[in-house]
């Protein structure tokens, strides 16, 4: 019974924290990309990687097109925690800087339905959405690995 209760404070601590497991965390958004989009899983450092363009473009050399949610968007709050690892100002001073550098930040779309509707209509394209969102043809969702 003790055992119990340990392992239930510290699942309760790590709440309190705002230390999320994995799983949850990747409940909260899922990754859609374009049917073009070779493979079915993708490294979360590769992810990353993306959504702050440092890689380009894919495998087999089709460019990547990432999209972003709006700053607002709950989603788009978990995917930056989960995925880029960063406080949300954070990501802002990173675009900020880049951005005087003539790099500009992946396009940002209001609702899940524009994330959806660009990622159709963008071969190469990457973006997340909550998880009730139906996907039509033309998009998948990709798994994230560690």
């Amino acid at each position: 019974m003790r055992r119990g209760l340990t392992a239930a404070l510290v699942a309760g601590a790590l709440g309190v924290a705002g230390i999320v497991p994995v799983a949850e965390a990747e409940s909260a958004y899922r990754v859609i990309v374009h049917s073009q989009v070779k493979g079915s899983q993708i490294p979360r450092t590769t992810l990353s990687s993306i959504f702050l363009k440092q890689a380009p473009r894919w495998g087999d050399g089709l460019p990547v097109q990432p999209v972003d949610q709006s700053m607002r968007s709950r989603i788009r709050q978990s995917f930056v925690a989960d995925v880029l690892q960063q406080p949300m100002v954070e990501v802002q001073i990173f675009w900020s800087r880049k951005m005087a550098t003539g790099v500009t930040p992946p396009p940002v779309k209001q609702t899940d339905q524009d994330v959806v509707a660009f990622v159709a209509a963008t071969p190469g394209a990457i973006g997340y959405v909550s998880p009730s969102v139906t996907l039509p043809e033309g998009v998948r969702e990709i798994a994230i690995v560690q």
